[in-house]
Order: C-alpha cells, then structure tokens, then sequence
C-alpha cells in the first residue's frame, strides 16, 4: 500500500495525514530521509485500529503504528506532570490541528509538516527561515519541558553544522538540574549519534555556550582552562586541543570507539594542578581514573572504556616512538597491539593529536609506527620461534618471542633514532 493509498483511505474517514519532523526538514535540505514519522489528525486510535487493521502497534506512552515501516501516530498535546523525561500526560482528540501538534515539539526546524495528499508545507513556526539561516531555535517555552532536548540541540548542532540562537541556549541552562533525571542509556544514545557525525566538537562546544557540559561529561569540562605551552598548542587550552583531535579523527575514521579514543586521550590534563601549567607532566597516569567515572556516569560500552585507556595510556609514546630505544618499541608494539584500540586504532589517534589546526594532510608519516610495527609482528610470530628453537610454548617461549623481536627491528628500523 503507497503512503497516497494510506492518505486517502485516513481522509476519507474524516482525517488528514501529514508527514512529519525530520523528513520534512531533510527533504528542504535535499538531504537523505532517514526515518518516515507520519502524524493523523481528525481521527482517533481506534478508528486508525479499524481502519488499518493489519498496522502493528507500540510505544510505550502513547501509541505508534507501523505500517510498511513508516509511523504513524496521531496529533497530540502533551501536558507536562512532573519532572524529568518521561513525566507527561498525552492528550489526543480529534480536534487537535497539526499546527499544536507541531508546537509541542523541540526545534522549528523540526517542526515542519507536509500534507500527503496535496504537498502543501505547514511551517507555523518558520523553521524552513531557520534552515536558511542555519540556525537552531526552540519552537516555544514548551522546549523547557523536556531536559533531553539539551543533548539533542547540541547533536543537531554537530549533525547539521547549524549555530544555536542565544534564547534557546538560554533554555538549555534553565534545565541544567533536571538533566540530573535522564536515564544512562537517553545520554549516552545522545553522545553516540554526536560522535558520528562530522563535526562532533560542535556538541561539546554547544553544552560548553549553555554551560551544561559539567553536568555528564564533567572530565570534558574541566579541560577547560588547563593552560598548554603555546609553542606546541596555538589553539589554546586542553579543551579547545581535544575538540581538535576530535575532529581530526572524525576526518581519518568513522569508527566510534576510535574517535571516543580521540576525546579522551588528554583527560588527564584536567586533573593537573595548575601551579604547573602550562605543563602536564604524568597526565598519562592521572588520566585513567576520570575516564572511568566519566564511562560509569554515563553507561560507556566497555570496548570504548579499553580503547580509550589504551589511547591515554599510550598516545605520548606512538608520538615519540622513534625517539624510543629498541626494546621499548617493541613492548610498546606488543602492549598495543594485544589492546583492543590495537595498533591500527592508535595511530589514528597519534595522527589526530599531532597534526595542527586546519593541517590539510593530518597523516604524517614521520609518527608512523604501525608499518614497522605489523611488519614485525608477521615476521617474528610464535611460529618463527618454534621453528627455530624447536620448543612449544612454555615461560621461555615469551622471552625468546620478544628478544627475536628486539633483534629484528634493530636489523630493519632504518628510522630509529634511539
């Protein structure tokens, strides 16, 4: 059945079917339709149940139908009922137009509808003039009833590279202490579709501007103002280099537990006193402990925890690593690589964090130490050992493993200054 066929058989009840929300809004920025959201008014759930019978129903607090894979569901208010999230009475009728359906919505970008039957657009609240003006506006003082909506403007913000209005910022703030209410999995499902996207520095500078960025990502927000020495970081303070970083990687990968390396790497440097600024001596060791309680606060799979205190532990020395002596290469090979970052995952890392500001080529070969490494690794393996020794694994197989290693990179790490 066409979404037309659908649309005459609701009209035809005495309804009216209307696209809704991000397509809409995708559709003006000739961008790809991600999700189909369809609102009915002039009918009520039962009678969609009757008419389309076959629709499969769910949602929790009110009820969604889908057909075809497109959702369906009818015009609302909703009437806020105490704090957080999910506290809200829904109220459906048949008298609710689309107009205050689209009110109780976040953005004005969002809050677009296009009548299936004759195309037209219902923009009541101006977001095709905030697309042009690449702008993120809140539709009404509604916006302050929902604390979810904090992370995502500042993740609209870094998908779509718009700039958040004053106002709208302003009722981010006003929600800073409900933000306390959101459930681990609301936040982190907001922070994972942020580090996707292009730009994600762009999230943490929009919590940064509406000063709720210590609320969940506390270890991000105290980089701020840890001053660096200005000859190796001319972009400014730890926070302003790791959004950097961030944004670097986001140009080598689209892996998400890599680029969440890329965030953390430096979180250290926000637990350094500051009568030793600009420097930042063992922000290494001091680094692992935030990452933990900012990975517990907010339900951090466990493959991006690893990843990311390999990235923290290690990113000093795979920038140094031919300043290194021999041995020391080796084991840091043999560390990263047994990791779950693993060599490829780190030198990515390495990459984003040396290269500078606008840097067009953020690969520079001269911090390559994966090549020699993986090299090593194939050449000298448990199989070279028992063939030359003639011994199976046992607590000497290890130390054979490893001085085979130290000998072979001696013979052919031509780049080695160490």
């Amino acid at each position: 059945m066409t979404i037309e066929e659908i649309a005459k058989i609701i009209k035809n009840t005495g309804g009216n079917l209307y696209l809704v929300g991000g397509a809409v809004r995708d559709i003006i920025m000739n961008r790809p339709i991600k999700d189909e959201d369809y609102c009915v008014t002039g009918i009520l759930p039962e009678e969609f149940k009757r008419i389309f019978p076959k629709a499969r129903e769910q949602g929790k607090f009110f009820e969604v139908y889908v057909i075809d894979n497109k959702q369906f569901a009818m015009a609302r208010r909703e009437k806020k009922c105490g704090k957080g999230h999910k506290e809200f009475e829904i109220i459906t009728n048949k008298d609710i137009t689309i107009e205050e359906d689209l009110e109780r919505r976040d953005l004005s970008i969002n809050a677009i509808a296009q009548e299936v039957l004759t195309g037209k657009i219902i923009d009541p609240f101006n977001g095709q003039d905030s697309i042009r003006k690449k702008t993120l506006k809140a539709v009404s003082l509604k916006f302050k009833e929902d604390p979810l909506r904090v992370y995502r403007v500042a993740r609209f913000a870094a998908e779509l590279d718009f700039k958040v209005e004053k106002r709208t910022l302003n009722m981010m703030n006003s929600l800073k202490d409900e933000l306390q209410t959101l459930s681990r999995e609301r936040v982190f499902e907001e922070l994972k579709k942020a580090i996707e996207t292009k730009n994600p520095s762009i999230f943490f500078e929009v919590l940064k501007q509406a000063d709720v960025l210590d609320v969940h990502f506390k270890e991000i927000n105290d980089l701020i103002g840890a001053l660096q020495p200005k000859k190796y970081h001319p972009e400014g303070d730890a926070f302003n280099h790791t959004m950097q970083v961030l944004d670097n990687c986001a140009k080598l990968t689209t892996d998400e537990k890599i680029r969440f390396s890329a965030l953390v790497h430096d979180i250290g440097k926000g637990q350094t006193p500051s009568k030793i600024y600009p420097h930042h001596y063992g922000h290494e060791e001091r680094g692992v402990e935030p990452l933990k309680s900012l990975c517990n606060r907010i339900g951090i799979p466990t493959d991006w925890k690893k990843c990311g205190v390999t990235a923290i532990k290690e990113h000093m020395r795979g920038g140094i690593f031919y300043k290194m002596s021999i041995p020391k290469q080796v084991s840091f090979i043999e560390r990263v690589d047994k990791s779950v970052l693993r060599l490829d995952g780190l030198q990515l890392v390495v990459y984003a964090d040396r290269a500078r500001n606008n840097e067009e080529n953020i690969i520079n070969k001269q911090y390559d130490f994966t090549s020699i490494g993986k090299k090593m690794l194939s050449r000298i393996n448990g199989k070279y050992i028992e063939e030359k020794y003639k011994i199976k694994p046992n607590k000497e197989f290890g130390k054979k493993l490893h001085q085979e290693r130290i000998a072979w990179l001696k013979n052919n790490n031509n780049n080695n200054n160490g």
